[in-house]
This record gives structure tokens, sequence and C-alpha cells, in this order.
């Protein structure tokens, strides 16, 4: 479980709903987390899956990470994946992908 920015955040992105399977549907589910990406984003209710991304905690105000979308792409490719239409593996689905890269 990725460790957030601080408790009101944590609380934000695991909020669970009894009513609603997607937080996309839920009006009290406010911020999306992106485990693969690292990427969080303010849930836009329109019917759709959009987000807005966000730079920083709207509750203690830290930075958040940087968005590790353009490496997940870049580390598909070098390993020759096509995401629109190979098999992703699984350690793509969430953060393991970043523990598993040497450090830059």
């Amino acid at each position: 479980m990725t460790p957030h920015c601080c408790e009101a955040m944590s609380r934000r992105v695991n909020v669970r709903c009894d009513q609603h399977d997607d937080p996309f549907a839920c009006p009290d589910a406010l911020i999306k987390f992106s485990a693969k990406f690292q990427e969080y984003g303010l849930i836009i209710h329109d019917g759709g899956t959009s987000s807005s991304t966000i730079a920083f905690c709207p509750w203690c105000g830290r930075r958040l990470p940087e968005s590790q979308r353009d490496r997940w792409f870049d580390e598909l490719e070098r390993r020759g994946i096509d995401p629109w239409e190979d098999a992703v593996p699984s350690e793509f689905q969430d953060d393991r992908w970043l523990t598993a890269l040497p450090r830059d």
C-alpha cells in the first residue's frame, strides 16, 4: 500500500462506499490515486471516469510525487510491449514495476 502525504489524503484516497462500487459514481469520492503512475487527481463527477491531475495535496499542501506515466510507457516500450495491443504484465498494474527498476 502506498503511503500518502497525510492522514486526510489517505482517508480520501481509500474512501469505500456501501452504495457505489465505482468511485466515479460516488459523490463522496473526491481523489483518484493511480499507483502505477503515482498520480493523484480530483475526480470529475460528470458520469465518466475523468480526473484532473493535481501536484499538491488539497489538505496539507505538500507537493505530491512526480507522475511516472511517461516512465511507465517508456519501460513498456523498452520491453517491446505495446500497452494498447499486448497484455501488460501484472507488475505494471500497480507500483511493483517501480520498485523493480534500478535507481537513476
